[in-house]
């Protein structure tokens, strides 16, 4: 059985993608569609942030393209080395909260050491966060995109912790998306699931989804990474069959195979 998974495909340097190996061991055949592009922003004031460690609390990651703008600020060969001499270790003095599994790997890449990876999404980082910082503390540095929902700094409001967001990137839809989503549907035929993997990808697919399926779009199970994509999806009429309790590539494989072998389509921890 086929399964599209509207997502960016891994840097190809780290191996094969986590999603279709892991679909692979359920005996799908698997393809990836990219759907989001992304514009990078005030990076250099990102980096004079990040050369005032003293200035913050720690920092605060949801998204694994924060971290990517860090990682373009330092192909630059003196902020390079001023982020290996001294200001990585200062950093490090502090906690890096990170939402998922992805963003951890980042962080670690950059010799960064990061904690709150379980959370999953925004809203239990902000529980994490809150059950480990003091109220009127130092401000978290919060590096994030145009689009960032505002449960986190709504919650840390809230409860009295400082947080400075600050937009260093934007979405965008891919500028081949349109372009792939027909090839695919003409080639392939339609998949047995399709997996949402953000919001702004439900906004940017669904129409072109609609259109290519037809009456057909009521045999597809529908599966989403995780409660904000589910939300977003039931917001725009698709009913969701499974969402992953975790953003892991197990989790989904495991609810995508219940929901196209059972008549019970709900997927939750067992």
């Amino acid at each position: 059985m086929k399964v599209l998974l509207l997502k960016d495909p891994k840097d190809k340097d780290a191996g094969p993608d986590p999603y279709i190996k892991e679909l692979g061991l359920h005996s799908f055949e698997a393809t990836l569609i990219p759907v989001l592009s992304f514009e990078f922003l005030s990076l250099e004031s990102l980096f004079e942030k990040l050369s005032h460690p003293e200035c913050h609390g720690g920092l605060v990651f949801t998204s694994p393209r924060a971290i990517e703008a860090i990682k373009i600020c330092l192909k630059d060969n003196t902020k390079k080395e001023a982020w290996s001499k001294s200001l990585k270790q200062m950093w490090n003095i502090k906690p890096t909260y990170v939402v998922g599994k992805a963003t951890a790997a980042l962080a670690e890449e950059i010799g960064l050491t990061p904690q709150g990876e379980k959370s999953g999404n925004a809203e239990k980082l902000a529980e994490y966060i809150c059950s480990r910082e003091k109220p009127n503390s130092s401000a978290l540095l919060f590096p994030c995109g145009a689009l960032k929902r505002e449960v986190l700094p709504t919650v840390l409001r809230e409860k009295g912790v400082p947080l400075e967001s600050l937009t260093v990137y934007q979405t965008t839809q891919h500028p081949q998306l349109q372009e792939a989503l027909s090839s695919y549907f003409s080639q392939q035929g339609i998949p047995a699931s399709i997996v949402f993997f953000s919001p702004s990808g439900v906004k940017f697919c669904l129409q072109h989804i609609q259109k290519l399926s037809g009456d057909l779009i009521n045999h597809i199970k529908f599966a989403a990474i995780g409660p904000t994509t589910a939300e977003a999806m039931e917001a725009g009429g698709i009913p969701v069959s499974c969402t992953a309790p975790s953003p892991t590539a197990q989790d989904l494989a495991a609810g995508i195979h219940r929901a196209l072998h059972s008549q019970n389509c709900s997927l939750q921890p067992e």
